[in-house]
């Protein structure tokens, strides 16, 4: 078994111990790619915790695109707030329920192409979409997976839109849909930004950066 299967086999043992990122945990539990795709931009430069109570207040009365339409921004806003930029996302909420109504009757696509064709969707929300919602294999890199992907050595890269393509080639297709999931609640918990519990890590053996020191573990 190489690094990257032990990796894999380690932190989906360890998963279940640790709070699962809020996508993974509506997906989980059988929410839509609609409320998939709208509780992620909801969750762009905003704290999980925050994200939840907010989705949760907005799904009381939005099931569909068309019920987002119907609401003013104003309305949004109230529903959605404390959410980073809420004025900006209520207006892009407003614009998506538009263009899925328009152009896709009102469902939420299922490939990389005409996700990204919505509006506020870069490609980190629609390989989200992708892997949460339609179970389909995509790398989803947000800072998390950034940062552990060149921790662990599985790339060097700069910057995430880097990371994902790198990814791709040295990860075997299997865990594309599992890494997001699994990095963003490791990268909560244990191998944080600053601090990380190197000693309680359960994959330190096979960590680069650890294994160099060029990481400072915290208490």
């Amino acid at each position: 078994m190489d690094k990257v299967d032990k990796i894999f086999e380690i932190l989906n043992k360890e998963y279940p111990k640790w709070n699962a990122p809020v996508i993974q945990f509506m997906a989980q539990n059988g929410d839509d790619p609609f409320k998939i795709l709208v509780s992620t931009i909801l969750s762009l430069r905003t704290k999980d915790e925050v994200t939840a109570k907010a989705s949760e207040r907005l799904f009381k009365v939005v099931k569909t695109p068309q019920d987002l339409l119907n609401l003013s921004e104003e309305e949004i806003e109230k529903l959605i707030y404390p959410v980073g930029f809420y004025r900006n996302k209520a207006k892009v909420l407003k614009e998506v329920a538009r263009e899925l109504i328009q152009n896709y009757n009102g469902k939420v696509p299922d490939n990389l192409e005409d996700l990204l064709k919505l509006k506020g969707v870069g490609r980190k929300t629609a390989n989200l979409v992708l892997s949460a919602a339609y179970k389909k294999p995509a790398i989803c890199v947000d800072t998390h997976v950034h940062r552990i992907a060149n921790r662990v050595g599985f790339v060097k890269t700069k910057d995430p839109h880097q990371t994902e393509f790198e990814l791709m080639k040295v990860i075997p297709q299997k865990y594309w849909q599992d890494i997001n999931k699994l990095f963003v609640a490791f990268g909560q918990t244990i191998c944080k930004p600053i601090k990380p519990k190197c000693d309680e890590c359960p994959i330190n053996d096979y960590c680069e950066a650890y294994k160099n020191g060029s990481v400072k573990s915290g208490r």
